[in-house]
């Protein structure tokens, strides 16, 4: 399946960002005005979205049918740099500013449209009228609205003197009113989506598309409007136009965006979600082949070979994803967290793997992370310098985890959430309740990553044997060898490094993994109330954590960590989120599933997958296809949570960081995203090249 020529030469344009030529729109000054009126920090924010949306130019494209792009290549300040550090000192900020990493209700704003919101607006206004804070903030949401509405018009407007009645009429109707077909609906969520980002936030999630988009589609497909090649052609249109203003979005390496998808599952009254929107996505997603956007699938023990095998055919074109979740271990886990059934039932994923609900969260998914590496090693070399046997390590471990724990919390305590006024607009019911998003939402809980499991896992796995058990190692000789990165001691390198490992099945090394989550699940417990009124999920993934608790980085709670007891020295990489460690001899993708298949996901309910790098030649036939789609459902059966495939050659990677040129379009599975292999910095390459591959 490929797409036509049309498709294709649009595909290509926005690879090689053509489109960037069209950035001609100036960077509106906002911050003197904002002054000059004092105005306050939630009509700062207004201001600015409108001022963005004025100063967009309008681009229509005779050979695209989906309109909207960035020609304001940056966003303008409300604070100077001196008025920003007074309003946030002694309180944190949150990660880069504006509110991220959140999924608005996209179905209930396509389904209102944007008069439908105003209009709810309004009502509010009046039920509300003696609420001082709700008024100024229904003003500024109202005032956003008529912003984009304008700038929407402006397109209009151009795309009748280019001669484009078709898109001029899709747009006098979205995002204004609600879609009358797939098509439309489509536009609308394109301009609703992008224009988020006009105001600052970023890592923008797509939600459940296929359960708020099906009734477009299915309208249409009644009707005789659209046959189901023609849906597919407009929906590659769709996912061609989420690439266009990637590079101006923010992240820590290029793709790290936020454009997460999420398919298949249960409706909010737990009937079977999967439609033939689901298969549709799978199947354009693998014709378009780009970064974006990231597609998440959820599944159970019965789901049907059939879809996984579509799936795994998308993973067989290399992109990383999908990425699955399990069902029947995340709801389970977030009602024990206290989500409604209906609410965690309708789960979706933030920017890379964080449980959120649509339209009801503001939830800050990562607030940093644990450092099981540095929790370990400490305990290990403090212990074995005070006499301990592995009982006092292990307590000088949790003690670790839960000082860690505790100080991130504390950090957070304080948060401080900029108003987002256009945000609310697209959420559940921050404007039926009067109060902007920054004031909370049904649920506001924090996250936080357990990053490394797996080193640190094995590094106490291997004390405990080669040091207590069997006594090969002195704890003098030990310490010696980690205070001198393993130089001069590489025997006793080689005896701990051969130690037990995740990832083999092996009860001694599982079982270290198991005690750190559970040690890292007791913390966030303890923990309670965050502040905001919600919880402290702890999670099973790394994000970046796992280059920079390794090689240290100004934005890591914990220094880098030096070299550990299972044999590895200073400054080698950790494993991404759940895997085996770098290098570790494991049996196959089975054992690895067995052993995070161990851990007490209901506990852990922030998110992480286990990380699974396959070779391309898995691929070989229809036959091996099915393979992976039953190791896919082998790991839902096994009760594990998570799971990202990333499909790898390793000749080729090596050539593509010799030669970019050569390779612009290869593309790879990074934590929780997809991005470009050779955008990427060198230490995320060379970890990609070094990571362990398997055949099915």
């Amino acid at each position: 399946m490929t797409l036509d020529g049309r498709l294709s030469c649009l595909r290509e344009r926005v690879r090689g960002r053509e489109h960037a030529v069209a950035r001609v729109g100036r960077v509106p000054e906002v911050l003197s005005e904002c002054e000059s009126e004092g105005l306050s920090w939630g009509w700062r924010v207004a201001r600015l979205f409108v001022r963005q949306c004025e100063a967009e130019v309008p681009v229509i494209r005779p050979d695209e049918r989906i309109a909207f792009e960035r020609t304001v290549p940056s966003v303008a300040a409300i604070y100077g740099e001196a008025d920003r550090r007074r309003l946030f000192s002694g309180r944190r900020a949150h990660e880069l500013g504006p509110i991220s990493n959140i999924c608005a209700d996209w179905g209930r704003v396509l389904g209102e449209g944007l008069l439908g919101r105003r209009a709810a607006a309004l009502a509010s206004r009046s039920r509300l009228a003696g609420d001082d804070t709700a008024l100024g903030f229904l003003d500024q949401a109202v005032c956003c609205i008529d912003a984009l509405l304008a700038l929407v018009g402006r397109y209009a407007e151009a795309a009748e003197r280019e001669g484009r009645a078709d898109l001029a009429g899709m747009l006098r109707q979205v995002p204004a009113h609600p879609p009358r077909g797939f098509a439309e609906a489509l536009q609308a969520l394109r301009i609703l989506h992008a224009s988020v980002w006009l105001c600052g936030h970023y890592h923008v999630g797509l939600g459940r598309f296929d359960q708020y988009m099906m009734p477009y589609l299915r309208r249409d497909l009644d009707a005789g409007t659209l046959t189901e090649a023609e849906a597919e052609d407009w929906l590659a249109e769709f996912f061609i136009s989420l690439n266009r203003d990637t590079d101006l979005y923010p992240g820590v390496q290029q793709g790290d965006n936020g454009q997460s998808l999420m398919l298949g599952g249960v409706t909010r009254d737990g009937a079977d979600a999967v439609n033939l929107l689901t298969r549709m996505v799978l199947k354009v997603a693998r014709r378009v082949s780009m970064i974006d956007p990231k597609i998440n699938l959820r599944v159970h023990g019965e789901t049907p070979l059939e879809l996984l095998e579509l799936a795994a055919q998308l993973t067989r074109m290399g992109l990383g994803f999908p990425q699955y979740s399990n069902d029947e271990v995340v709801i389970p886990a977030l009602l024990a967290h206290g989500y409604r059934p209906e609410d965690a039932r309708d789960y979706t994923v933030a920017a890379c793997w964080e449980y959120i609900i649509p339209g009801r969260g503001m939830e800050v998914v990562n607030i940093g992370a644990v450092s099981f590496p540095a929790a370990a090693d400490r305990a290990i070399r403090a212990g074995l310098e005070q006499g301990d046997g592995m009982g006092g390590i292990l307590e000088r471990v949790r003690a670790e985890i839960r000082s860690q724990v505790e100080a991130r919390v504390r950090e957070y305590r304080t948060l401080l959430l900029p108003p987002a006024p256009w945000y609310s607009v697209l959420m559940t019911d921050c404007l039926e309740r009067g109060r902007d998003l920054s004031q909370g939402a049904t649920y506001n809980n924090f996250g936080l990553h357990g990053a490394c499991g797996s080193n640190a896992a094995d590094a106490l796995a291997a004390v405990q044997l080669r040091v207590f058990e069997e006594e090969r190692v002195p704890a003098a000789m030990l310490l010696a060898a980690l205070a001198h990165d393993w130089r001069g001691y590489e025997n006793i390198r080689e005896t701990m490094a051969s130690g037990p490992k995740v990832g083999n099945d092996d009860p001694a090394a599982d079982g270290m993994l198991c005690f750190l989550f559970d040690a890292f699940a007791d913390a966030c417990e303890a923990a309670g109330d965050n502040g905001r009124g919600g919880r402290v999920r702890p999670g099973t993934g790394s994000a970046m954590y796992y280059i920079w608790l390794a090689q240290g980085h100004e934005g890591m709670g914990e220094p880098s960590v030096g070299a550990t007891a299972d044999g590895r020295r200073e400054g080698d990489f950790f494993s991404s989120s759940l895997a085996p460690s770098p290098g570790a001899a494991v049996r196959g993708p089975l054992s690895i599933l067995q052993s995070f298949a161990k851990l007490d996901y209901g506990r852990i309910c922030n998110g992480g997958p286990i990380t699974l790098e396959l070779s391309d030649a898995v691929f070989r036939n229809a036959e091996a296809v099915r393979k992976v789609a039953m190791l896919v459902r082998t790991f839902a059966r096994l009760g594990c949570q998570q799971l990202q495939l990333n499909t790898l050659n390793a000749e080729r990677l090596r050539d593509a960081k010799a030669h970019p040129e050569e390779h612009r379009n290869l593309i790879v599975r990074v934590w929780g995203w997809s991005g470009y292999f050779c955008e990427l910095a060198p230490e995320y390459q060379d970890h990609i090249i070094a990571r362990q591959m398997h055949r099915v």
